[in-house]
């Protein structure tokens, strides 16, 4: 499934982890979350995975954070503000496209 920043895919790299019972024991993020780039030891917003401790979810992808999607968002406490401007955001506090209304000749 692809994101929204300039067609790419974004996976989850979150501060904490849970294992969801119901679905054999897999592991699902919690806590605060970032957009990463599997293959990179960054997040979108430039955070060292090591240096900041963010646990890497390869298998989930950054769609399935939002509370809208039913999967993996539901001991999600905050998504990261940076990273949600470059992977793409949805919901209540997401901004609409810039349009310009009147464009010069």
């Amino acid at each position: 499934m692809r994101s929204k920043g300039r067609g790419r895919s974004y996976a989850v790299a979150a501060s904490g982890q849970w294992t969801d019972e119901e679905e054999g024991h897999r592991r699902l993020p919690a806590g605060e979350v970032h957009a990463w780039e599997p293959g990179r030891n960054e997040t979108v917003c430039g955070l060292s995975l090591s240096r900041s401790r963010l646990i890497r979810f390869a298998g989930v992808t950054w769609t399935d954070t939002f509370p809208e999607s039913g999967g993996a968002a539901d001991r999600v406490q905050r998504q990261c503000p940076r990273c949600a401007s470059v992977a793409g955001r949805r919901g209540s506090d997401a901004r609409p496209a810039w349009h310009r209304t009147n464009p010069r000749p």
